[in-house]
């Protein structure tokens, strides 16, 4: 037949974030079956909890969800749609935790948290974005090196007397911004967990940001000169392997620098781990001993960095045909290689502990909301999101809340206290080190 369905002409793409049009079929494709905003059926023990995306369940509005955004998008890419504060409002209050981006793809393939990072890195393109509150603490990175504006000669003061560093060794430790100005007890004891294992670790001569906030708010250009500058200080170090404590920095040296530098995880020269993967093979090859009891009910919040978001980064570039069909073939990023297993290992390990489960866990867990640049412009967001999350550990009749990310502590934290409520809110290193 001369107009055989099979003969429609294939298109040049890729998964470049810094081109929005790569991204039009994925957004065009969208059908609104709300994938992206409820939480599958059979994953739900009842009715209530039965959400995954924060900036849809606090809006209750389309453009506020997965499914509006890619419309706007699509708008967007096509010159249809004039930036306005609202647009912006719209495609900024947003963790980008990735929970629109597994629901879609339980039934699709479509791209949708690679066109959500397009969007922004477009509004940036065209002088639009990104909000104040991230200008300035693009500023603060520039004029400090972190993303707080604390002076950079107290960098290193995380560093105690009771923490043994090498001048060389195999594994380097970055602590990151939180760990070094705004939550030094997270460093301090991965610091320690990682003498208490035996293994010899040193940190960088000059650390500076990961660069996770000009990324996440569409700012390439600058996060990918600091992924550069980065990547050359590891590999100057002789380190073999990164260790990290920090989920948000954890996604950003293992998937957005190889993202951003069009390079795969496993070509970056060195292995990024984060202290989750440490201590669960050091537990289980007895080099790590939590012996001590400690007597505690929690529950264990899986952070967005290291669960959903954190899959390897495999480039691709290709063609696309009919029915969407790309070749050549892609391994999808799903979520699939989030670190599920080992908190849970590290957590059941520890004597005197119960650990008990949340209605939404592993890949369908509620983000804290506070991640990605959203704390510092939608402060009401993350509040609203960290509320809604320990509304389920009070179901679960948890005394404590156990995450991987100084994002996920400080939000739930702050949240809790101005809420009245009494739970005690740790970092996972604390309770590992509490254990030896």
């Amino acid at each position: 037949m001369e107009n055989d369905r099979f003969d429609t002409p294939k298109k040049k793409v890729s998964f470049e974030v810094r081109d929005l049009s790569n991204f039009v079929y994925d957004m065009s494709r969208c059908i609104k079956c709300k994938g992206c905003y409820w939480v599958e059926h059979t994953y739900m023990p009842g009715i209530k909890f039965t959400t995954r995306c924060p900036s849809g369940t606090w809006k209750e509005f389309d453009s506020y969800q997965a499914a509006g955004k890619v419309r706007i998008g699509l708008a967007v890419a096509d010159k249809k749609l004039d930036w306005t504060p609202k647009l912006l409002e719209v495609i900024y209050a947003d963790p980008l935790c990735g929970a629109c981006d597994v629901g879609c793809k339980r039934n699709l393939d479509l791209e949708i948290g690679l066109s959500l990072e397009a969007l922004r890195i477009q509004a940036v393109k065209d002088g639009a974005g990104p909000m104040p509150a991230h200008k300035k603490i693009a500023q603060n990175i520039t004029d400090t090196h972190n993303q707080f504006g604390s002076p950079h000669d107290n960098r290193k003061k995380w560093l105690d007397q009771g923490i043994s560093v090498a001048e060389k060794a195999d594994v380097l430790y970055f602590a990151g911004c939180s760990g070094s100005y705004t939550n030094p007890e997270i460093a301090q004891a991965t610091g320690k967990i990682l003498n208490a294992s035996g293994t010899p670790f040193m940190v960088m001569k000059d650390e500076w940001c990961c660069g996770n906030a000009l990324y996440s708010v569409g700012m390439i250009d600058e996060a990918t000169e600091l992924a550069k500058r980065n990547i050359e200080a590891v590999k100057a170090s002789g380190a073999k392997t990164l260790v990290t404590s920090c989920a948000e920095c954890y996604r950003m040296w293992k998937v957005d620098y190889p993202k951003m530098l069009d390079i795969a995880t496993a070509d970056l020269g060195f292995e990024v781990i984060h202290l989750l993967e440490f201590a669960d093979k050091a537990i289980g090859n007895g080099s790590l001993k939590p012996t001590k009891e400690v007597d505690l009910r929690l529950t264990y919040h899986d952070a967005c960095s290291v669960s959903r978001l954190c899959d390897a980064w495999r480039p691709w570039k290709g063609e696309r045909g009919w029915m969407g069909t790309i070749e050549p073939r892609y391994q999808r990023r799903r979520g699939t290689e989030g670190l599920y297993s080992q908190p849970r290992n590290i957590l059941n390990a520890i004597p005197g502990l119960t650990v008990v489960e949340m209605p939404r866990t592993r890949e369908n867990a509620f983000c804290c909301g506070a991640g990605r640049g959203t704390k510092d412009a939608f402060p009401e967001l993350a509040s609203f999101s960290a509320s809604q999350r320990l509304e389920e550990v009070k179901e679960v009749g948890a005394e404590a809340l156990v995450t991987a990310c100084p994002f996920c502590k400080n939000n739930f934290s702050q949240t809790s206290k101005a809420n009245g409520e009494e739970v005690k809110v740790m970092d996972i290193t604390e309770v590992i080190l509490a254990s030896l």
